[in-house]
């Protein structure tokens, strides 16, 4: 699964380099800095008309279609006056993915579905004006690409992300969010309390809003048969500093897995290669083989903004089915380029060594972890190696054992975790009626991405929307950075159109 849509909560981009890797310079040394702010501080204990659990790339477009709203030359000034805006952060600084910044890593969609372009070309926050103001634009079109390298893109969010420090709070993890009401004198909810902690000091904030927008992006999933806490099961969100810390001589030869079939497992088979040159390392798919991305132009149209509302208004069963059929989009497939590169990088090792059982770095397909633990072979010595097994999908009687240092999981996300925040108010959903079988048990999301709230007990002027997290309701493209740019306009109309 591609990964690359919401802020990762695993490091800061600047602790995150490769030893010897030179990072894009940071703002402060590049003239011009960040686009002026608009947006104001609001003090913790005003009523805000917004806050923004998570500030991600899709809160991030949030802030530059309200800023943008707010321009007068842009000629779509409809808010009536400057809202009132927080937006609440776990991380020390603006991050997108920083555990996965590899070098060489580009970008698989074209940069102008940047945070703005779709949406208005015309605003401060495009990556074009970002080249421009970094005076780059023309050695960038040198370059003859659509596809900028994925550390210069992270770049342009951190860009972006500066023309809003003084509304956003780092270093803030919410916890949970309360209704205020009914009360005696109001019988209906007429805000809400987003309750956050610092991340440092653990001391509880509590701010009041109207709205509340929650984009956490994904929660690295580890399967159960991995354990959980264990230092040498790494996520490939961690990837980039947590195996330079375990791994610290990149001349000694390790024993490496990589679990996982997709872009992210591929990138990190892959990189694994140079980082450590001596070390054997294995790469366990599920699948008969690594499959190319299908990134053809009539298939990209299934990421086009307006595909979203066909797709909210089919049945369940259309839309499972859609889902499904489109996942070779971006779901457990690679791009064709980094395939030909690993492709070639295996047959070099079959001229001098046709056995594949004695390869530096070999791919055991169609095959699945069944259980991992402690090594026996490894007791005694200074540091204990893993143990895993796995299973030939398509001869069940085959199986290998893997002893190694690390193992890396490549196995995407699970985006629910802002149910535990909503536990609170779960009695103020409204499960009344719907088309979808799941309802009744859970969260129902509107075309706006608006929860659907008990009208009876929540006023029409307050309200929760989710981002990221609707891939069922609103496509593949809600979890992407595709459609960002206009997602973010239509979530400030939804939110501010009436704001007087």
């Amino acid at each position: 699964m591609s990964p690359f849509l919401e802020g990762s909560r695993a490091c800061s981009p600047g602790d995150c380099r490769n030893p010897g890797e030179s990072a894009i310079p940071s703002n402060s040394s590049l003239k011009p800095t960040s686009p002026n702010a608009i947006l104001k501080r609001t003090p913790k204990e005003d009523l805000h008309d917004l806050v923004c659990v998570g500030f991600g790339p899709a809160s991030l477009a949030i802030a530059i279609a309200l800023h943008d709203a707010l321009v007068p030359t842009l000629q779509n000034n409809r808010i009536g006056r400057l809202p009132k805006v927080c937006f609440l952060e776990s991380q020390e600084q603006f991050g997108w993915h920083a555990g996965m910044q590899l070098p060489g890593a580009k970008m698989q969609i074209s940069f102008l579905k940047d945070l703005a372009t779709l949406r208005d070309p015309r605003s401060d926050f495009t990556f074009l004006n970002y080249l421009h103001r970094h005076d780059r634009l023309v050695s960038f079109s040198n370059l003859d690409t659509f596809l900028p390298s994925r550390r210069e893109f992270e770049d342009y969010m951190r860009w972006c992300a500066g023309s809003f420090a003084d509304i956003v709070e780092y270093g803030q993890s919410v916890t949970e969010i309360l209704a205020n009401g009914p009360r005696s004198w109001e019988p209906t909810v007429d805000s809400f309390t987003v309750v956050s902690k610092d991340t440092k000091t653990g001391i509880l904030q509590k701010r009041r809003t109207r709205h509340i927008v929650i984009a956490i992006g994904g929660t690295p999933h580890i399967p159960k048969t991995f354990p959980q806490q264990s230092p040498r099961v790494i996520h490939t969100s961690g990837y980039r500093y947590r195996v330079p810390e375990l791994l610290k001589d990149p001349s000694k030869s390790y024993s490496i897995a990589v679990v996982g079939g997709g872009q992210s497992a591929a990138e990190t088979f892959h990189d694994l290669h140079s980082r450590y040159p001596n070390s054997r390392t294995t790469l366990v798919l599920r699948d008969t083989a690594m499959r190319p991305s299908d990134d053809s132009p009539f298939v990209n149209e299934i990421f086009d903004p307006s595909r979203v509302d066909t797709f909210y208004q089919q049945q369940p069963d259309f839309r499972s089915h859609a889902i499904a059929s489109d996942k070779a989009t971006n779901y457990g497939v690679v791009r064709l380029e980094l395939l030909e590169k690993i492709y070639e990088e295996m047959y070099h090792q079959r001229i001098s060594e046709p056995d594949e059982r004695k390869w530096q770095h070999r791919i055991l397909r169609s095959s699945t972890v069944t259980s991992v633990g402690d090594s026996p072979d490894s007791s005694g010595s200074k540091h204990t190696l893993l143990r895993l097994t796995t299973r030939n999908l398509e001869d069940s009687a085959s199986s290998h054992t893997l002893d190694v240092d690390a193992v890396i999981v490549a196995t995407g996300y699970t985006r629910n975790t802002y149910e535990s925040m909503l536990r609170p108010i779960e009695n103020l959903r409204n499960n009344k009626v719907s088309k979808d079988p799941e309802a009744a048990t859970g969260w129902m999301v509107q075309r706006n991405y608006r929860l659907d709230l008990d009208p009876e007990n929540v006023r029409n002027n307050v309200g929760i929307w989710l981002q990221g997290c609707n891939e069922n309701t609103h496509g593949l493209s809600d979890t992407l950075l595709s459609i960002l740019a206009t997602r973010g306009g239509e979530m400030v109309e939804s939110i501010f159109g009436r704001l007087s």
